[in-house]
């Protein structure tokens, strides 16, 4: 079949826009904030092979992973009978395509007349405040996967329609908030219905074999752009390494190295000199170090494309099991997928940095600082789960952006007026924190400060990074101010690390301030 290049920019929005309806189904039934607020979800379109065809403008470090979640989901279901009309898979295991068990991703199958398994899947994937272990909002000061919540391997959920309610159950009883948790289920259930209706009107159009053709040739396109922005690469190895501050449980600066091997229009990803995994949970798997490199050179090829599976066929990604950036079960992952992700782009950006000096941006803050808090109340438990926005590291041409989700995360931030709806909390300062960004010939963002009361008792933890070392500039650019996190007790404020747990009483109170994105170029008073 030829390809029609105006049918090709048809199939291209047809695809992206599923995908995006999807994701506003899932945003307008959730029931917690931090997906109906935040948006902390992604949703995606992919082959009958498992391959992403498109994505909405959703979470980078869940969508560049959720392949490795569909594939296991197929070969899951596959030896027991195979998807059905009407089924779905629900899973949330890190070392099965996952990244780390908040995120539970739901597949369906979409079928068409005549074939006897599916031609397509749609899938999402939803960050649940929390899904039990050792403390509330899932995210612990952990060393083991087993603290971290319950493990979910691909298990069929829905069968022809029908929600399994005694599986529903066994999860439900595991978490501390199960009200919140069917409500997002049912949410991520309704995207996925939507999905699969969406997809079975295209193919009711268009026909099955003209479908399936243009999502191949959506790859195809992607490649190409791929070959051609790494291509502009001038030949060469460039090494870079970065180091993540610590582990939560003593290890301190680990190292994130990589060595980038580029040759016409292919480009080699080495990150074997990373150090070994640690103890704490700032361990990520594989999928999380795919997503990261996915996102980077989707971000490099500036033209319009969809980021699919053929953007990483030029690139071939090199890790060494055991090692921080691809940890071996039962290995903690918690802040692997938000910290280590960060600190992977960073290495990414770096890299690229030495081979376009001019072209690539300096670090934006580098991390998500990750903010749980957890108790309860008359009214029953709660549990509370944030990102923070921080600055983005300034360009060749422009000014970093404040106060802003950056790389791998493009959640939004939570209102003022949602917290404290939804929460026990009264917010005492929510600001901008000026002249926090790197100087230079284009300053870096600055980053912002959330300092919340809490109205009852409460557990509370942060995993967050960039507390010691800063975001760094480039082309002479100067680095930005690090973030900091405080506790204050009866009106004395009490400094913190970048990662820590602490049980709280109503009347104390959490600040925290983020860093702000690196410079470019020399500044101009220098």
């Amino acid at each position: 079949m030829q390809t029609n290049p105006v049918l090709l920019e048809v199939f291209k929005n047809r695809f992206s826009s599923i995908a995006e309806e999807m994701g506003v189904t899932l945003t307008h039934t959730a029931f917690s904030p931090n997906i109906k607020e935040r948006r902390d979800l992604s949703c995606a379109v992919f082959d009958a092979d498992g391959d992403m065809i498109a994505q909405a403008a959703h979470i980078p470090v869940h969508l560049g992973s959720m392949p490795l979640s569909v594939k296991s989901a197929m070969a899951a279901m596959n030896e027991h009978g195979g998807f059905e009309p009407g089924d779905m898979a629900m899973l949330n295991d890190p070392f099965k395509g996952g990244t780390h068990l908040p995120d539970i991703t739901i597949v369906a199958p979409v079928f068409a007349k005549g074939t006897d398994g599916p031609v397509f899947f749609v899938a999402n994937r939803a960050h649940h405040a929390d899904v039990g272990g050792m403390a509330s909002g899932s995210m612990p000061l952990s060393t083991s996967l087993f603290q971290e919540g319950l493990i979910i391997p691909p298990v069929r959920i829905v069968r022809g329609g029908e929600v399994d309610r005694e599986l529903m159950r066994l999860i439900l009883n595991n978490v501390r908030t199960p009200a919140e948790r069917e409500g997002d289920f049912s949410a991520q259930f309704m995207a996925n219905v939507t999905g699969v209706r969406r997809m079975a009107e295209c193919i009711g159009k268009y026909g099955l074999d003209t479908c399936a053709h243009y999502a191949r040739a959506l790859m195809d396109y992607s490649e190409r752009i791929t070959r051609q922005a790494v291509a502009a690469i001038p030949d060469g190895t460039y090494s870079f390494e970065d180091f993540l501050e610590d582990d939560g449980q003593g290890a301190r600066d680990v190292a994130i190295r990589l060595a980038m091997t580029v040759t016409g229009d292919r480009a080699h990803l080495d990150f074997s000199g990373s150090d070994d995994q640690v103890r704490g949970s700032v361990n990520a798997v594989r999928a999380i170090t795919l997503s990261a490199v996915l996102y980077v050179f989707r971000a490099l090829a500036a033209r319009d494309i969809p980021a699919n599976a053929g953007c990483l066929r030029p690139l071939t990604v090199t890790t060494r099991p055991g090692s921080v950036v691809d940890a071996q079960f039962p290995a903690a992952v918690a802040g692997g997928n938000v910290e280590t992700s960060q600190r992977l782009v960073d290495v990414l950006l770096g890299a690229l940095a030495l081979a376009l000096p001019e072209s690539m941006p300096a670090a934006s803050q580098g991390t998500m600082n990750n903010l749980t808090i957890g108790g309860r109340t008359p009214r029953g438990p709660f549990a509370y789960y944030e990102t923070l926005a921080g600055g983005m590291g300034a360009g060749p041409a422009h000014d970093g952006e404040s106060a802003v989700h950056s790389h791998m995360t493009n959640t939004l931030n939570t209102p003022v007026e949602a917290l404290e709806y939804a929460y026990p909390f009264r917010v005492r300062e929510y600001a901008i924190l000026r002249g926090t960004g790197g100087q230079g010939t284009h300053r870096g963002g600055d980053g912002l400060v959330r300092e919340i009361e809490l109205l009852a008792d409460a557990e509370v933890t942060v995993l967050s990074e960039r507390r010691t070392r800063a975001p760094f500039g480039v082309s002479s650019g100067l680095p930005s101010s690090p973030g900091r996190n405080v506790v204050i007790e009866d009106g004395v404020p009490h400094p913190e690390p970048g990662k820590f747990h602490r049980a709280l009483r109503a009347g104390d109170r959490v600040r925290i301030e983020t860093p702000g994105g690196g410079g470019f170029g020399e500044p101009e008073n220098n």
